[in-house]
């Protein structure tokens, strides 16, 4: 069975990250879930409104979204089980850290995209 991923901070915008995830998660196989609450589509997936509405478990939860938004979606992203947290590249803060590991959290500090073994800039902004 293939890896899930939450994408939080999702983006119909293919010029942003949170685009480029959703499409390189595609492309490694993965089941994805982009969580965006103003959108209906990414990519031709449903968007989930927030991340309680993705269907449990998931292997990795994927933060895209600024640091004083991503410390508010801590306690859903500590109830919502998962194996793995990324904080990608602009998502993190000293803040967001100590209450995440608060809360239990083991985030990793690493872009998500790399880490399977693909690059941001393979996926146009058009």
């Amino acid at each position: 069975m293939a890896q899930s991923i939450a994408i939080v901070g999702a983006s119909p915008d293919r010029k942003k990250y949170g685009n480029k995830a959703v499409r390189a998660f595609l492309e490694g196989g993965w089941t994805v879930y982009p969580v965006n609450a103003k959108a209906e589509t990414i990519e031709g997936l449903p968007c989930y409104k927030s991340l309680a509405d993705v269907p449990d478990p998931v292997d990795r939860i994927s933060l895209y979204v600024p640091p004083e938004v991503g410390i508010t979606l801590l306690p859903e992203i500590a109830r919502k089980p998962h194996k793995e947290f990324f904080l990608n590249p602009g998502s993190e803060s000293p803040e967001l850290l100590a209450r995440a590991r608060e809360l239990g959290l083991e985030p990793i500090q690493a872009c998500s995209v790399v880490n399977i073994g693909l690059r941001p800039e393979m996926f146009p902004d058009e």
